[in-house]
């Protein structure tokens, strides 16, 4: 797979955008970002998961799938190897990446508070 690849793939998500960050691309859902290129200059594509979901991502292909290093990566930032990947595994780790950011975003969301439908007692 290419840069290219993966930019068409993370657009293809609904209310996905492209936008840049640290002057490289980077593709978001409700302004904030699930995936980016920052590091496609040594192959790679950057995918925002959790620890967890990263941990299964390498233990069931470690030869794709990589931390970042230092603190990114113990946060679950993963870089994908492009040229490694397959198109079915590219589209299910951004699909992953995606789906954790709008789910983070709608429970981040402020609560809309009810309205009174009664007025204020007057003494």
């Amino acid at each position: 797979m290419t840069a290219a690849d993966f930019r068409r793939i993370a657009l293809s998500f609904p209310g996905a955008e492209e936008s840049s960050h640290m002057g490289a691309a980077d593709f978001r859902v409700g302004g904030r970002i699930f995936a980016t290129l920052a590091s496609i200059k040594l192959g790679y594509g950057n995918l925002m998961l959790t620890p967890e979901i990263q941990a299964g991502f390498l233990a069931d292909e470690p030869e794709i799938f990589l931390p970042i290093a230092g603190g990114w990566g113990r946060m679950g930032m993963t870089h994908i190897r492009l040229r490694e990947a397959t198109k079915d595994i590219l589209t299910g780790a951004l699909h992953t990446a995606y789906k954790l950011r709008a789910e983070k975003n709608s429970k981040s969301a402020p609560k809309k508070s009810a309205k009174k439908t009664s007025s204020p007692r007057r003494a």
